[in-house]
C-alpha cells in the first residue's frame, strides 16, 4: 500500500506543475467573451448610456431655456403691470381734471340759467308794476270822473266829501 501511495504521490507530483495549454484555453476563451460581452452587452448598454446621457443634457438643456423665458416673461410681466399702473393713474388724473372742468361748467351753467330767471323775473314784475299802475291810474282817473259827477250832482259838505272817497276806497277795494 505504500508503494501506491507513492506512485498516487508521483503523479500527483508530476500534474502541479504549470501547465500552458490550459492558461491558453482560458486566456482565449476570456478574450472571447470579453468580444461577446463587447458585441452584445457593452455595445448596447454605452449606446443606451450615451442615449441617457444626450436625454439628460437635453432635459437639463431645456429646463435652463425654460427658466430663462420664464425670467424674460417675468420682467415683461412686470414692465407691463408697471405700464397698466402708470396708465391707470393717468386715466384717474384725467378723470379727475374731466371732472372738476365738468363740474365748473355745471356751476357756471347754474349761475347764468339762475340770473336769467331772475332777469326775466325783475322784468316781469317791471311789466306787472307797470299794468298795476296803468290799472290804478284808470281807476283813479274813473274814480275821478265819478266823484266829480256825483260832486256836481250835489254839493258836499267836508263829511259828505270824506264820506263819499270812503266809499269809492271801499269799492275800489272790493274790486281788486
Amino acid at each position: 500500500m505504500s508503494l501506491d501511495f507513492l506512485v498516487l504521490g508521483a503523479a500527483e507530483a508530476g500534474h502541479t506543475g504549470i501547465n500552458t495549454g490550459d492558461i491558453v484555453f482560458q486566456l482565449l476563451m476570456f478574450i472571447i467573451l470579453l468580444a461577446l460581452l463587447r458585441k452584445f452587452a457593452f455595445g448596447p448598454l454605452m449606446g443606451i448610456m450615451k442615449q441617457r446621457e444626450e436625454h439628460i443634457a437635453n432635459e437639463i438643456e431645456a429646463a435652463e431655456r425654460s427658466r430663462k423665458e420664464a425670467e424674460k416673461f417675468a420682467a415683461e410681466q412686470a414692465e407691463s403691470l408697471k405700464a397698466a399702473r402708470q396708465e391707470a393713474q393717468e386715466l384717474i388724473e384725467n378723470a379727475k381734471k374731466l371732472g372738476e372742468q365738468q363740474q365748473k361748467e355745471i356751476i357756471d351753467a347754474a349761475k347764468a340759467e339762475a340770473a336769467r330767471i331772475k332777469d326775466a323775473a325783475v322784468k316781469e314784475i317791471q311789466q306787472e308794476k307797470e299794468q298795476a299802475i296803468a290799472a290804478l291810474r284808470e281807476q283813479v282817473a274813473s274814480l275821478s270822473v265819478l266823484i266829480a259827477s256825483k260832486v256836481i250832482e250835489k254839493e258836499l259838505t267836508e263829511q259828505d266829501q270824506q264820506k263819499l272817497i270812503n266809499e269809492y276806497i271801499k269799492e275800489v277795494g272790493e274790486e281788486r
